[in-house]
């Protein structure tokens, strides 16, 4: 390929001075922090039930039968993880040119309750992140996070991110005054289009419910939050709103958009008048996603080939290295085989052209 390959999800591995060297004062005693459990490390924080064990968070490269949940010492993970120095080798291992680079520990913060302590410890991520992008920020390209405690503090956060010079910012999944659809967030809306940084949803940042049946069965589950999300911002209007709004929906595949595409077009002909008579449109709701959703996700055969189906301008390849679910170091084998049903131009807009267009990267800083 003559283009450079980016990918459009990627994470960090929380250093253990991320959170306790950069968090306000006041929070210190109680910042996330790894001690040794066991014969292996995890990540306490205070006000969870459950640690975080390491073993997932950095299995990139692993066969599937070398996977587990714990006793992983944090010395064992992708030194690139917490080390942008060793970062661009391991980009270049797996054949990409840079990367937008989601937490990891963060993720999991978001589903906190405690909103002031979650904010804190956002404001310490923002910090730490963005001085490990500083290393190489034409490669390393950091999402901010923002706990969403109010509109008006959300406003605050995203100029907070955008002086930080991190390309995007990820939001808890659940706010905590009403939900995304209430009127009360168009400052945060507006404050986004402003700024023009991109708003992410990343998958496993809500609050899940359980599961039934054996414990495989939840994660064909782990995307449903994200389309909920996706639902709640086309069907309240958000897009209508804000016409220039774009927000990624992020590591929740994309081989189910057709299918959800007409169903919301289905649910909105037929079923409005009793379930949403309140709900007024002005284009089908398959036209917002179309237009203001972009598309995230690794190896999801069914994308590719279904790509026709949805507005393949909005879909981004990721190889979300250094996590479980990660392609690298196969993400080039895996792409010559998923790619063939693509035509030439299709390739490079999921590849490299969408990504570069939404993040206004400088094409010109990377090699292909």
């Amino acid at each position: 390929m003559d283009y450079p390959v980016i990918s459009a999800d990627s994470h960090i591995t929380e250093a253990p001075n991320t959170y306790i060297d950069y968090i306000d004062a006041k929070f210190r005693d109680r910042a996330p922090r790894i001690e040794s459990l066991g014969n292996g490390d995890v990540f306490i924080i205070d006000g969870m039930d459950r640690p975080i064990q390491l073993g997932l968070v950095a299995a990139a490269g692993k066969k599937p039968e070398e996977i587990t949940t714990g006793g992983v010492k944090f010395e064992e993970l992708h030194r690139s993880g917490w080390d942008p120095k060793a970062r661009i080798a391991d980009q270049e291992k797996d054949g990409v040119s840079a990367e937008i680079i989601y937490p990891t520990v963060g993720m999991m913060l978001c589903n906190h309750k405690d909103f002031d302590y979650k904010q804190a410890c956002f404001d310490a991520y923002n910090r730490w992140i963005a001085e490990y992008c500083s290393e190489n920020p034409n490669r390393l390209l950091g999402c901010g996070q923002t706990a969403v405690s109010s509109p008006e503090q959300t406003v605050k956060d995203l100029q907070s991110i955008k002086d930080l010079g991190l390309r995007g910012v990820m939001m808890s999944g659940n706010p905590q005054e009403e939900d995304f659809d209430s009127e009360i967030y168009n400052p945060v809306w507006e404050k986004a289009i402003e700024l023009d940084l991109p708003v992410s949803f990343h998958i496993l940042t809500t609050k899940g419910g359980g599961h039934r049946g054996p414990r495989i069965n939840s994660f064909l589950s782990i995307i449903r939050g994200n389309q909920d999300i996706m639902g709640t911002l086309i069907f309240g209007g958000v897009f209508e709103r804000y016409p220039a709004l774009k927000v990624v929906c992020v590591e929740a595949d994309a081989g189910w958009v057709p299918h959800y595409l007409y169903r919301m077009d289905h649910a909105y002909k037929r079923h409005r008048n009793w379930l949403a008579p309140n709900v007024d449109l002005s284009r089908m709701p398959s036209e917002y996603f179309l237009e203001h959703i972009y598309i995230t996700f690794q190896d999801d055969w069914v994308a590719f080939r279904s790509a026709e189906m949805m507005n393949w301008r909005r879909l981004m390849w990721a190889n979300d290295f250094p996590h479980s679910d990660s392609t690298w170091p196969w993400s080039q084998a895996m792409l010559e085989e998923h790619t063939k049903v693509l035509t030439p131009e299709m390739k490079q807009a999921i590849l490299c052209e969408n990504v570069v267009d939404l993040y206004k990267i400088d094409l010109g800083s990377l090699a292909p």
